[in-house]
Protein backbone atom coordinates (compact mmCIF):
# COMPACT_ATOMS: atom_id res chain seq x y z
CA UNK A 1 0.00 0.00 0.00
CA UNK A 2 2.69 2.46 0.83
CA UNK A 3 4.74 1.41 -2.14
CA UNK A 4 2.38 3.77 -3.82
CA UNK A 5 3.28 7.00 -2.52
CA UNK A 6 7.06 5.70 -2.15
CA UNK A 7 7.07 5.32 -5.70
CA UNK A 8 6.23 9.34 -6.42
CA UNK A 9 8.17 10.43 -3.25
CA UNK A 10 11.27 7.84 -2.82
CA UNK A 11 13.61 10.59 -0.98
CA UNK A 12 11.25 10.31 2.49
CA UNK A 13 13.15 9.85 5.57
CA UNK A 14 12.83 6.90 7.92
CA UNK A 15 10.31 8.92 9.89
CA UNK A 16 8.27 9.63 7.00
CA UNK A 17 7.94 6.14 5.89
CA UNK A 18 7.24 4.83 9.37
CA UNK A 19 4.36 7.45 9.58
CA UNK A 20 2.77 6.92 6.30
CA UNK A 21 2.84 3.50 6.37
CA UNK A 22 0.72 3.76 10.10
CA UNK A 23 -1.89 5.83 8.25
CA UNK A 24 -3.26 2.46 7.06
CA UNK A 25 -4.14 1.21 10.54
CA UNK A 26 -4.96 4.35 12.34
CA UNK A 27 -7.53 5.39 10.03
CA UNK A 28 -8.93 1.71 9.96
CA UNK A 29 -9.42 1.70 13.61
CA UNK A 30 -10.92 5.70 13.84
CA UNK A 31 -13.28 4.57 10.40
CA UNK A 32 -14.52 1.50 12.32
CA UNK A 33 -15.56 3.98 14.99
CA UNK A 34 -16.71 7.56 13.10
CA UNK A 35 -16.76 6.47 9.15
CA UNK A 36 -15.37 9.31 7.14
CA UNK A 37 -13.56 7.25 4.43
CA UNK A 38 -16.30 4.88 2.67
CA UNK A 39 -16.39 1.26 3.69
CA UNK A 40 -15.68 0.22 -0.42
CA UNK A 41 -12.94 3.00 -0.43
CA UNK A 42 -11.01 1.81 2.37
CA UNK A 43 -8.95 -0.85 0.53
CA UNK A 44 -7.98 2.33 -1.87
CA UNK A 45 -6.76 4.86 0.85
CA UNK A 46 -3.49 5.18 -0.40
CA UNK A 47 -4.51 5.73 -4.08
CA UNK A 48 -7.68 7.54 -3.35
CA UNK A 49 -7.16 9.72 -0.22
CA UNK A 50 -3.08 10.02 0.90
CA UNK A 51 -1.80 10.02 -2.89
CA UNK A 52 -4.40 12.30 -3.96
CA UNK A 53 -3.74 14.59 -1.28
CA UNK A 54 0.21 14.55 -2.24
CA UNK A 55 -0.98 15.72 -5.89
CA UNK A 56 -0.64 19.12 -4.23
CA UNK A 57 2.98 18.79 -2.89
CA UNK A 58 3.70 18.01 -6.85
CA UNK A 59 1.91 21.55 -7.65
CA UNK A 60 4.03 24.03 -4.49
CA UNK A 61 6.23 22.74 -1.96
CA UNK A 62 5.77 24.47 1.30
CA UNK A 63 8.82 26.55 3.22
CA UNK A 64 9.63 25.83 6.47
CA UNK A 65 7.06 27.92 8.62
CA UNK A 66 4.54 28.03 6.12
CA UNK A 67 0.96 28.75 7.46
CA UNK A 68 -1.27 26.42 5.62
CA UNK A 69 -5.14 26.14 6.26
CA UNK A 70 -7.18 23.13 5.18
CA UNK A 71 -11.12 23.54 4.62
CA UNK A 72 -13.46 21.32 5.25
CA UNK A 73 -10.52 18.28 6.34
CA UNK A 74 -12.78 15.42 6.55
CA UNK A 75 -11.05 12.97 7.88
CA UNK A 76 -7.66 14.52 7.19
CA UNK A 77 -7.27 14.97 3.88
CA UNK A 78 -4.87 16.54 1.89
CA UNK A 79 -3.66 17.96 5.26
CA UNK A 80 -2.37 14.54 7.08
CA UNK A 81 -0.56 13.49 4.61
CA UNK A 82 0.86 16.81 3.50
CA UNK A 83 1.83 17.48 7.65
CA UNK A 84 4.02 14.15 7.12
CA UNK A 85 5.55 15.21 4.03
CA UNK A 86 6.18 19.03 4.97
CA UNK A 87 7.34 18.65 8.63
CA UNK A 88 8.67 22.06 8.68
CA UNK A 89 5.24 23.96 7.72
CA UNK A 90 2.40 24.43 9.67
CA UNK A 91 -0.97 22.78 9.19
CA UNK A 92 -4.28 23.89 10.56
CA UNK A 93 -7.14 21.20 9.81
CA UNK A 94 -10.28 22.55 10.21
CA UNK A 95 -13.83 21.29 9.68
CA UNK A 96 -17.11 22.43 11.27
CA UNK A 97 -18.22 18.65 11.87
CA UNK A 98 -16.80 17.45 15.50
CA UNK A 99 -16.84 13.92 15.07
CA UNK A 100 -14.36 14.58 11.63
CA UNK A 101 -11.99 16.73 14.07
CA UNK A 102 -12.16 13.65 16.12
CA UNK A 103 -10.33 11.68 13.75
CA UNK A 104 -8.05 13.70 12.64
CA UNK A 105 -6.86 14.43 16.25
CA UNK A 106 -6.69 10.93 16.55
CA UNK A 107 -5.12 10.25 13.76
CA UNK A 108 -2.56 13.14 14.47
CA UNK A 109 -1.61 11.85 17.82
CA UNK A 110 -0.89 8.54 16.98
CA UNK A 111 0.96 9.71 13.62
CA UNK A 112 2.59 12.24 16.14
CA UNK A 113 2.31 15.00 13.89
CA UNK A 114 3.47 18.16 16.06
CA UNK A 115 2.56 20.77 12.96
CA UNK A 116 -0.68 19.72 12.34
CA UNK A 117 -3.54 21.51 14.80
CA UNK A 118 -6.85 20.09 14.34
CA UNK A 119 -9.98 22.59 14.66
CA UNK A 120 -13.64 22.38 14.93
CA UNK A 121 -15.29 25.87 13.49
CA UNK A 122 -16.34 27.49 10.18
CA UNK A 123 -14.28 28.75 8.35
CA UNK A 124 -15.36 31.87 7.58
CA UNK A 125 -15.30 32.60 10.97
CA UNK A 126 -12.02 32.70 11.84
CA UNK A 127 -9.82 34.99 12.53
CA UNK A 128 -6.37 34.19 11.58
CA UNK A 129 -4.66 34.35 8.23
CA UNK A 130 -2.59 31.96 6.54
CA UNK A 131 -0.11 31.40 3.66
CA UNK A 132 -2.19 28.79 1.61
CA UNK A 133 -5.42 27.34 2.01
CA UNK A 134 -5.87 23.57 0.24
CA UNK A 135 -8.92 22.00 0.21
CA UNK A 136 -10.62 18.57 -1.84
CA UNK A 137 -14.25 19.32 -3.26
CA UNK A 138 -15.72 20.88 -0.08
CA UNK A 139 -18.11 23.55 -2.71
CA UNK A 140 -18.53 25.07 -5.80
CA UNK A 141 -15.58 27.27 -6.13
CA UNK A 142 -17.06 31.13 -5.69
CA UNK A 143 -18.54 30.40 -2.77
CA UNK A 144 -15.21 28.43 -1.40
CA UNK A 145 -13.06 31.75 -2.53
CA UNK A 146 -15.71 33.90 -0.60
CA UNK A 147 -14.94 31.85 2.48
CA UNK A 148 -10.86 32.08 2.38
CA UNK A 149 -9.81 34.95 0.45
CA UNK A 150 -9.20 37.22 3.55
CA UNK A 151 -7.73 34.46 5.08
CA UNK A 152 -5.17 34.69 3.09
CA UNK A 153 -1.65 36.59 3.32
CA UNK A 154 0.16 38.33 0.23
CA UNK A 155 3.74 36.51 0.13
CA UNK A 156 5.65 33.84 -1.00
CA UNK A 157 5.86 30.54 1.34
CA UNK A 158 6.30 27.89 -0.84
CA UNK A 159 7.49 27.46 -4.48
CA UNK A 160 4.13 29.17 -5.63
CA UNK A 161 3.03 32.40 -4.15
CA UNK A 162 0.93 32.15 -1.71
CA UNK A 163 -2.73 31.17 -2.44
CA UNK A 164 -5.00 28.21 -2.97
CA UNK A 165 -4.35 24.58 -3.84
CA UNK A 166 -7.54 23.06 -4.69
CA UNK A 167 -8.34 19.00 -5.84
CA UNK A 168 -11.01 19.09 -7.99
CA UNK A 169 -12.64 16.47 -10.49
CA UNK A 170 -13.97 17.49 -14.09
CA UNK A 171 -14.91 19.76 -16.07
CA UNK A 172 -13.85 23.50 -14.17
CA UNK A 173 -14.06 25.97 -16.73
CA UNK A 174 -16.95 27.41 -15.83
CA UNK A 175 -16.99 27.18 -12.51
CA UNK A 176 -13.53 29.01 -12.34
CA UNK A 177 -14.51 31.37 -14.36
CA UNK A 178 -17.62 32.66 -11.80
CA UNK A 179 -15.02 33.22 -8.84
CA UNK A 180 -13.08 36.05 -10.93
CA UNK A 181 -9.85 34.71 -10.28
CA UNK A 182 -6.87 33.87 -12.90
CA UNK A 183 -6.64 30.00 -12.16
CA UNK A 184 -3.91 27.33 -13.55
CA UNK A 185 -4.73 23.88 -13.69
CA UNK A 186 -2.71 20.81 -12.96
CA UNK A 187 -3.61 17.73 -15.08
CA UNK A 188 -2.60 15.22 -11.73
CA UNK A 189 -1.82 12.51 -14.58
CA UNK A 190 1.67 14.84 -15.15
CA UNK A 191 2.40 13.66 -12.22
CA UNK A 192 0.69 10.16 -11.14
CA UNK A 193 0.12 7.88 -13.85
CA UNK A 194 -2.87 5.44 -12.01
CA UNK A 195 -6.23 5.39 -14.17
CA UNK A 196 -8.03 6.97 -10.72
CA UNK A 197 -6.30 10.13 -12.02
CA UNK A 198 -7.42 10.70 -15.33
CA UNK A 199 -10.22 13.51 -14.37
CA UNK A 200 -8.32 14.87 -11.42
CA UNK A 201 -7.13 17.79 -11.21
CA UNK A 202 -5.24 20.70 -9.10
CA UNK A 203 -6.31 24.56 -9.33
CA UNK A 204 -4.34 27.53 -7.84
CA UNK A 205 -4.67 31.10 -7.72
CA UNK A 206 -2.41 32.92 -6.44
CA UNK A 207 -3.42 36.32 -3.39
Amino acid sequence: MVELVLKYFPELSDEQRRQFAAMYDLYAEWNAKINVVSRKDFDQLYLRHVLHSLAIAKVCAFDAGARVLDVGCGGGFPSVPLAVLFPEAQFTAADSIRKKIAVVEGVAAGLGLKNLVPRCVRVETMGERFDYVVSRAVTAMPQFVGWVWNRIEKGQRGTLPNGILYLKGGDLAEELALTGKRWDIYDIPRFFDEEFFETKKVVYTAR
